[in-house]
């Protein structure tokens, strides 16, 4: 997997490993998210616990939250299925052996390897993060700020150097959604200024592990990866890379279910303007929607920087007698967002946590525990751009 060489994956495609800029990487990605399964505590752990170390069992950690073991025939059903890119979130708090050098499980880093080896074999890029780390997210304070940022150098300073020789198509995320407990409003200048240590160190510290990691694509966040609290705040510092790499091999990340009353919240069964008559519908629609895309191009995009769109879905709900038309809107909406973020090369991962019914939190697209079938098909129809 070293830079400049060929290598053929098992569908006898070759693939370049060259040095792509972060825009480069984004461009025409389709991409999906392995939720809930390496993200997960370990079994029996709090999930908001800041509690760092390597309890027993906790390699059994991506079936914790109820979901299977992961295959490499579930990563095939998502190349199959038109995607080219996975997202893997990840959590280390319950994986480290020695906390002061925040050295991990090699058990928990060898799975990871094998599934990011299997993403590689059918040729999908792979973004890897530290996700559900709650002494990282949950106390973005001065209290805790030098001691988080020196435990999440030597974190990523591990991981780092684990895949340092891999090839471009993985990229790292340095943190997902930091936020104070339960609070998802607005930020306060302190809490700004930590996620900008967070964003620098991250970068710092794996452009020093050298190797493919000195122009690998890497992508900071937004406070809580919300979009509003980097563009509409000017305390969101863009970091500064290493030496000659300007901003040709970073990205900024945000998540992106909005508008919430109708991707998360189900307050609204409709979105859009050709669906405003069928029923109540959000405010938000297509113009709200390429207005902002156009705003994160001019703050971030025109400056060089790649945009990644790491989590976005909507929540299945279902009504009787409307249920069809409500899943067409959600066909609707998905074909509006892939659309419009690919004419602006922002890559998107689409959120898939298995999980499956009507209201908040049902995200699931395949089903892991009946062989990747597809429940959600008018959200793939959508992404994939079908009638």
């Amino acid at each position: 997997m070293a830079c400049g060489s060929e290598a053929v994956n098992e569908n006898n495609e070759t693939t370049e490993k060259q040095e792509p800029t972060a825009k480069e990487w984004n461009k025409g990605v389709v991409g999906w998210n392995l939720g809930n399964q390496f993200e997960c505590s370990a079994p029996g752990q709090d999930g908001e616990s800041t509690q760092i170390g390597n309890p027993d069992g906790s390699i059994n950690a991506e079936t914790a939250w109820g979901n299977p073991v992961v295959t490499k025939k579930m990563i095939k059903a998502v190349k199959d299925a038109g995607f080219n890119a996975i997202r893997i979130p990840v959590c280390w708090q319950c994986h480290i052996t020695n906390p002061t050098a925040m050295s991990i499980d090699k058990a928990w880093m060898n799975r990871i390897k094998e599934v990011v080896d299997w993403c590689l074999a059918y040729n999908l890029k792979v973004i890897i993060n530290t996700h559900h780390d709650k002494w990282l997210e949950a106390r973005p304070t001065n209290l805790y700020k030098e001691e988080n940022n020196q435990k999440l150098a030597l974190l990523w300073l591990n991981i780092a150097s684990e895949f340092a020789a891999y090839d471009y198509r993985v990229a790292f995320a340095g943190t997902n959604e930091v936020h104070i407990r339960d609070n998802w409003g607005k930020p306060t200048a302190e809490n700004l200024a930590v996620q900008n240590s967070y964003n620098q160190t991250f970068i710092d510290v794996v452009r020093a592990t050298g190797g493919n990691n000195l122009k690998r694509h890497l992508i900071v966040q937004t406070y809580v990866c919300n979009p509003d609290f980097g563009i509409n705040n000017g305390d969101f510092i863009i970091p500064t890379d290493a030496e000659g790499n300007g901003l040709d091999y970073m990205s900024v990340e945000f998540h992106y279910y909005t508008p919430w009353d109708y991707a998360g919240e189900c307050k609204y069964n409709f979105w859009g303007e050709p669906y405003k008559s069928k029923g109540e519908a959000s405010a938000s629609d297509e113009k709200t929607m390429t207005e902002f895309f156009d705003k994160v191009v001019s703050t971030w995009a025109d400056k060089g920087l790649g945009i990644v769109m790491g989590e976005w879905g909507v929540t299945d709900r279902q009504k009787a007698g409307q249920t069809d038309l409500i899943h067409e809107n959600m066909t609707y909406y998905c074909k509006f967002l892939v659309n419009e973020t690919k004419k602006r090369d922002f890559s998107t991962f689409v959120w898939d946590n298995n999980a499956f019914g009507s209201g908040p939190e049902h995200f699931g697209i395949f089903d892991r525990r009946a062989n990747m079938k597809v429940k959600a098909d008018w959200i793939l129809k959508g992404i994939m751009g079908e009638r």
